[in-house]
């Protein structure tokens, strides 16, 4: 047994390291049983055994007795706060796409940031790790927030369905999104921001979660609008029920599993049908059609997302009619077959607009080309977004 006064203290998981030392009685030096030093690390000797050990200093100076033979505890730096910020900032830097983050909102810090290496939610939010959250968006036009009192209403509807608290009144709520839109600088992307249960705990309960929260952020995305033709499928997916498919909440895994199908099949989108087997709507975005009795129909909202677009886009919808070029506009049951023997049909939403579709399946829509009902109304809620009345555009004071 050898004597190691100078062995710095270290914790070891390891069952075959000692987990107690044993001071002498007449000095301070500390006493390893079975442990004897070789110049190539620490050896201990156990049931005839030598493994080799070796001495690991962390970043913080703390020091760990390491076994070779398993996992290095040097794979896993222990990091500083610091050095924690560091690696987020280079992450951010060294992953950059076509979104940029331009500026975040968090009522956990109670403040606006534009460094995105700073736009982090607390692990332990009930957002994160049980999905109990609400969100919503606006896009951002010409330096005007389009739709934001309507997207505000939505939000506030969804936390009120799922039981979320709100950690201000709305008035507040509002000016705090706007004002985070000037802290931007952006006059071109979109507002998204969420309503959480909040921080707390790690528990299926909210009841310990301090105080609800407030997170929103600014995204630059100059990626124009597109108008093309796409195809779509129907999905395999189940669809939400209708008490969660009518609040916008962040429990999206059905959706992602939806437009993920629809990536490996060669579509667009993959459209969702009801109980019933009516159509319901997309991953993110309503579904319309062209009758070849010229009627504008729409799937009911009685069991899918309120779409904010979808129904502005019903309001602009009336000038067509005025120019003959729609019958009527309808808000009802629509069958499959209904659907894919439509002259038009297109998806409807805020990251889309109005995007014609060209084929459902294996049947093409039409004469397999970009409707004029589609175009004309893609025409017209982008005019409405540059220059519509001012309910639906809120300027912002940069």
């Amino acid at each position: 047994m050898a004597s190691l006064s100078s062995c710095p203290k270290f914790v070891s998981h390891d069952p075959r390291v000692p987990s107690k030392v044993h001071h002498h009685s007449h000095n301070s030096n500390v006493f390893f049983p079975n442990l004897s030093h070789s110049g190539l690390g620490f050896g201990i000797s156990q049931h005839g055994s030598h493994t080799k050990m070796r001495t690991l200093r962390s970043s913080n100076h703390s020091e760990a007795l390491v076994d070779d033979s398993t996992a290095q505890i040097s794979d896993v730096p222990n990091l500083s706060c610091l050095e924690a910020i560091e690696r987020l900032k280079t992450n951010r830097e060294t992953q950059k796409g076509k979104q940029q983050f331009l500026a975040m909102y968090s009522s956990v810090f109670g403040g606006i940031t534009t460094d995105p290496a700073a736009m982090v939610i607390p692990i332990d939010d009930h957002m994160v790790h049980r999905g109990h959250g609400v969100f919503d968006t606006a896009a951002i036009v010409d330096g005007h927030l389009y739709e934001l009192d309507q997207h505000l209403d939505r939000i506030l509807r969804s936390a009120s369905m799922a039981k979320i608290e709100l950690p201000y009144n709305r008035e507040r709520i509002r000016r705090i999104l706007i004002q985070t839109v000037s802290a931007s600088k952006c006059r071109k992307g979109s507002l998204r921001y969420w309503l959480s249960a909040g921080p707390g705990d790690f528990q299926l309960s909210p009841s310990a979660c301090h105080q609800p929260a407030l997170y929103a952020v600014v995204i630059q995305d100059q990626s124009p609008f597109d108008s093309k033709g796409i195809r779509v499928i129907t999905s395999s997916i189940p669809i939400k029920p209708p008490q969660f498919a009518t609040m916008k909440n962040v429990n999206y895994l059905p959706n992602v599993l939806s437009k993920m199908e629809a990536d490996e099949n060669g579509a667009y989108a993959a459209i969702w049908l009801d109980s019933d087997g009516f159509v319901a709507e997309g991953p993110n975005m309503n579904v319309a059609f062209v009758t070849k009795q010229k009627e504008l129909i729409m799937p009911s909202f009685d069991y899918i997302l309120s779409g904010c677009t979808a129904k502005r886009v019903l309001t602009l919808a009336a000038e067509l009619v005025r120019e003959g070029k729609l019958g009527e506009i309808k808000v009802r049951n629509v069958t499959v077959e209904e659907g894919k023997e439509a002259d038009e049909m297109m998806l409807i939403g805020s990251g889309v607009l109005v995007r014609p579709v060209v084929q459902w399946d294996e049947q093409v829509i039409g004469n397999g080309k970009e409707g004029p009902v589609a175009l004309s109304l893609l025409n017209l809620i982008i005019e409405d977004m540059k220059s519509g009345p001012p309910k639906v555009r809120v300027p912002v004071p940069y």
